[in-house]
């Protein structure tokens, strides 16, 4: 709850006038039925015109039109507060994730940050709602309906006062046993988004294969895993309804009996117990509001709980002060000191291997190279072998457990974020296009001229099909760039990441899916145009790093060779048996 509270507290004073307002309009219901008692056993026998009647009457209807105009009132100033506060939450949580290091994105997991960021906060808005118009309605229905009714009849009000206490007990206790069940709902639901992501992302190796039953039945017996726990929870949370009609059902029932002997004795008038009925149900309907208030409570702190999780997440990666920093060895643009990374082997399950396409096996052992300025340098090896770990801690998206990692001569430790980021144009693994225009695709909110963009685009082999387009730079992608070929989609991204000039280029797998001819001329350009930028690539493909001043070779997460492509055709059996497999392949 202190989550809440948090993001309630700048709207305090509001929210205290819309309490006010409900109370106000909670208090004016409450008098209707005690107005109507007065008119039916001292005003209708006493009067002698019509007009004190209507007197009367038109009294009923005021108070019953001001009770609506203040409950909308109250209702509209809630949704207000409900909105901002969620729009406030919302945009921390999205603040937060981004600033997420990998080892902490690993440990939250994209499906359960998706799952925080839609039904998490669905349900504390809801909440929020909720507490300021039925927080303040209900416990006023309740108390205020046996207050009146002490003093229309003492003995009949007895009835309530016995059953009041039981019932708010139990729906108290009840919803306290609910808050870790709905708990357990969002984890399972963290388990579906998941699910429904993987399956969505890989829709079309799951209709070439021809595996739409097998997903639809994964998917089936997780909704159902998560539809019996809703249900059981929903079932426990629901019990207090029931039990509390039975309640005060059998309360009415006494007070009908009760109040017709007291009627035919001449100890209560008719007014009276007619206006007992109405109250009655006036104090169903708060009884009924607490239960859904504990509800939602419950969900909203599970909720909250969660949510907290991530926003109140430290940020690791900050930078280090320069009196902790060692000088670099050298003055080449990259450098890798003796680096020893392993991955978190404490995550959940279902988060592993989700930032940036790693695997957790995936480590690297005492890895040491440097690249000058306006150098390059190819990496090649097996998958898993450990070459996006090196982009990663290039980045800084992780540090290393050992050895030191430096760009441009300093430590990556040292910069602030966005100053070391804005020296790489980077397109990595499994890269994604948004549903945006092209041109906002590769200029992605960067101060990119059109003489920079068509440069970009034209070095990445991408103009000629941009062109094509009758709306050419103003052309919308599709989610995750569908309405593009594979070959496109690389090349866009390719045009993204030269698109800002970046003193460091960094390429991991990202001509696989260009035809040789193309990947020739991209290898061309990227000599011609961009000769001054540092530049790492990282291929399955060997013909991709032919020309690289040097190559690493590595193999589950060592080094075995490093040199020239010449040099490691002599040196280094594993590079040599690559190329000849590929190269008798391209043969034939």
């Amino acid at each position: 709850m202190k989550l809440i509270l948090r993001y309630l507290r700048p709207y305090r004073w509001f929210i205290l006038a819309v309490m006010l307002v409900k109370l106000l309009g909670t208090g004016t219901e409450l008098l209707i039925p005690y107005v109507l008692e007065h008119l039916l056993d001292h005003v209708i026998p006493a009067a002698e015109n019509a007009w004190a009647v209507a007197l009367w009457g038109g009294a009923m209807l005021l108070l019953t039109l001001i009770t609506r105009i203040l409950n909308i009132t109250a209702n509209r100033m809630s949704v207000r507060v409900a909105r901002n506060s969620t729009f406030a939450l919302r945009r921390d949580l999205f603040h937060t994730a981004l600033n997420l290091s990998g080892r902490q994105m690993d440990q939250v997991g994209l499906p359960s940050l998706i799952s925080r960021m839609t039904s998490d906060t669905y349900n504390f808005q809801s909440f929020v709602r909720m507490i300021q118009t039925m927080g303040v309605r209900a416990p006023i229905m309740l108390l205020g309906g046996i207050a009146i009714t002490l003093t229309m009849d003492t003995g009949l009000a007895a009835i309530l006062c016995v059953m009041a206490p039981v019932m708010i007990v139990l729906v108290i206790f009840i919803s306290w046993k609910g808050i870790p069940l709905f708990n357990e709902v969002q984890r399972r639901m963290d388990v579906l988004v998941r699910l429904m992501r993987e399956s969505i992302t890989g829709i079309r190796v799951v209709k070439a294969l021809s595996k739409e039953p097998y997903e639809q039945r994964r998917y089936g017996e997780a909704n159902g895993r998560m539809a019996r726990q809703e249900v059981k929870s929903s079932v426990i949370m629901s019990l207090p309804g029931p039990i509390v009609t039975l309640f005060l059902n059998v309360g009415l029932t006494l007070v009908v009996l009760i109040g017709a002997r007291r009627v035919n004795d001449g100890q209560t008038a008719p007014g009276v117990i007619l206006a007992f009925l109405t109250y009655f149900n006036m104090i169903l309907m708060g009884v009924m509001g607490l239960n859904r208030i504990f509800m939602m409570m419950s969900k909203a702190n599970a909720s909250a709980n969660r949510i907290g999780e991530v926003v109140d997440m430290p940020e690791e990666l900050t930078p280090l002060p320069e009196s902790q920093l060692a000088p670099a060895p050298g003055e080449e643009a990259l450098i890798f000191d003796h680096v020893t990374f392993n991955y978190d082997a404490d995550s959940p399950q279902e988060a592993r291997g989700q930032f940036l396409g790693e695997q957790r096996q995936q480590c690297l052992r005492d890895i040491s190279f440097r690249v000058p300025k306006g150098g390059s340098l190819g990496i090649i090896g097996a998958t898993g072998s450990g070459k996006t770990s090196i982009v990663n801690l290039l980045m800084r998206f992780y540090d290393p457990q050992e050895g030191r990692v430096f760009v441009d001569g300093k430590d990556v430790r040292g910069y602030q974020r966005d100053e070391l980021h804005c020296k790489f144009g980077v397109v990595f693994q499994n890269d994604v296009i948004f549903a945006d225009t092209i041109r906002e695709n590769v200029t992605f909110g960067r101060e990119v001229s059109d003489g920079m963009l068509a440069r970009a685009t034209q070095d990445a082999m991408a103009q000629g099909f941009i062109e094509g387009y009758e709306d050419a730079y103003d052309h919308q992608a599709a989610i995750r760039g569908a309405n593009f070929s594979g070959g496109q989609k690389q090349r866009l991204l390719i045009a993204r990441a030269l698109a800002a000039g970046p003193e460091v280029l960094i390429l991991d797998d990202a001509s696989s899916a260009l035809d040789y001819r193309t990947d020739a001329e991209l290898r061309r350009a990227l000599r011609e145009h961009h000769a001054k930028a540092t530049t790492v690539v990282i291929a399955q493909r060997i013909s991709s790093i032919l020309s690289m001043d040097e190559i690493l070779v590595l193999h589950e997460g060592e080094m075995i060779g490093r040199g020239s492509h010449e040099e490691l055709l002599s040196s280094c059996p594993e590079y040599r048996e690559i190329y000849r497999a590929q190269m008798s392949e391209e043969v034939e």
